[in-house]
């Protein structure tokens, strides 16, 4: 009998220790209830500077608009002379002229697009007429109209 009433006073002591505290807190209504303060993290703006290496952050698939910086930049550099015209396409009422530079890569070009020597004159369903403006660098007291065709072989 000494055993079973240790034990029950044990109990209700242990019970009055732990979960008084629990039945002795307020109650509060929600409306009332303050929700707890969160600490607002400052995050700190971060910049990336390649100091010239690649960018890993640059998107690699750039869009059409750098293809057609470089390929103008290219065409730009060539000599009319260099290129051989590969042929022309039509859409809507647009022509556009494909030539291979000295390099075998193709490009496409419209009229009034610029080279090293000269400019695109006009474009026509067989041929491409380029002005030539400067001769190795030096400009030309006259420009001259220079020809390219389609192979008439192909035809």
């Amino acid at each position: 009998m000494k055993k079973t009433t240790i034990f029950t006073i044990l109990s209700v002591c242990l019970f009055a220790a732990f979960l008084a505290p629990a039945y002795s807190q307020e109650k509060t209504d929600p409306e009332k209830a303050e929700e707890p303060s969160i600490k607002q993290i400052q995050r700190e703006a971060y910049t990336y500077n390649p100091a010239g290496r690649r960018d890993p952050f640059r998107d690699l698939l750039a869009g059409s608009e750098a293809e057609e910086k470089a390929g103008t930049k290219a065409v730009s550099e060539m000599s009319i002379d260099d290129v051989i015209l590969i042929g022309i396409l039509k859409i809507e009422k647009n022509l556009i002229g494909i030539i291979r530079g000295p390099q075998g890569f193709p490009f496409k070009i419209n009229e009034g697009d610029q080279f090293n020597d000269g400019f695109v004159l006009t474009i026509k369903e067989r041929q491409i007429i380029f002005r030539k403006t400067k001769n190795r660098g030096i400009p030309l007291s006259r420009p001259i109209n220079v020809t390219k065709e389609i192979n008439p072989e192909e035809r």
